[in-house]
């Protein structure tokens, strides 16, 4: 088992689940159950597989919960895309969260490779 809280792509995942939730805060109203909704359920699907997957008894499903992360990832990236061209974002906060995002998708992949080699 891991310890998932030394892992600093959980740390980063839960630091972009408040940037987003606080940015989101500013969507429309009436996509509060629409794709405010559904963004921070991919957002927060992160470093819960990651938990989750920690948790587990071997390095494969634990790699298994790494990859259903890393799929959440990028949901959550299809999710922004579709917020910054509809006008949800200021420039610099749709800038932090696509950047962040783009970091953890490569943290999720080499620690994906580490348990698969």
């Amino acid at each position: 088992m891991h310890n998932f809280r030394d892992l600093e792509v959980w740390s980063k995942s839960m630091k972009l689940c408040k940037i987003f939730y606080l940015a989101s805060l500013n969507f429309p109203k009436d996509e509060l159950f629409g794709l405010t909704s559904q963004a921070r359920r991919s957002l927060y699907s992160i470093p819960s597989n990651i938990a989750e997957g920690a948790g587990r008894d071997t390095n494969a499903q634990f790699s298994h919960f790494l990859n259903i992360a890393l799929g959440s990832s990028f949901e959550f990236e299809t999710q922004i895309l579709i917020a910054r061209d509809l006008n949800f974002f200021t420039n610099d906060n749709f800038e932090t969260i696509y950047s962040e995002i783009k970091h953890i998708q490569n943290m999720l992949v080499k620690l994906k490779q580490k348990f698969n080699t």
